[in-house]
């Protein structure tokens, strides 16, 4: 499974100093004969610019024979949910909008993106995972705010 961040290409973990990926663990939800099974897996995203947020992404993931060789696309069901792991304070080079994470859920046609928006109003600041196509856009998206909470 090829994953993408920042124009990087990785085949299995994504790699950065500033990006930290984690898979939580999956759960099996359809049997199949050959190949892996079907399931949803939970991965950790840790926000590059915000050590302090975390957000949870689950993913449903293709299993069978297609699957298990990173040709099979996977469905657009996901959700998601960000949590402050401690006081959150804004940088003052943090852009209003940014992709910070990128996955893929197929063989070069199929991502999922995170991006983070800031809120300054509210003092929060909002991530919202949305599904892409290169060819035709999907309006399947998940979205989690996290309050600002220091200085």
């Amino acid at each position: 499974m090829k994953r993408f961040l920042s124009g990087l290409v990785v085949t299995g973990t994504l790699l950065s100093t500033a990006h930290a990926e984690t898979r939580v663990g999956a759960v099996s939800t359809n049997f199949r004969l050959l190949g892996a099974n079907d399931k949803v897996v939970v991965e950790r995203l840790d926000d590059p610019k915000l050590p302090n947020v975390a957000c949870y992404a689950s993913f449903a993931r293709t299993g069978g024979v297609q699957g298990s060789l990173g040709i099979a696309t996977d469905p657009s069901r996901f959700g998601l949910s960000c949590l402050a792991t401690g006081p959150v304070t804004l940088p003052a080079d943090l852009p209003r909008k940014q992709q910070i994470a990128a996955i893929s859920a197929s063989f070069l046609v199929k991502h999922f993106n995170l991006y983070r928006l800031v809120d300054p109003d509210h003092k929060a600041i909002v991530y919202l995972l949305i599904s892409t196509k290169i060819i035709h856009g999907s309006p399947a998206n998940a979205i989690s705010a996290v309050p600002v909470t220091g200085g």
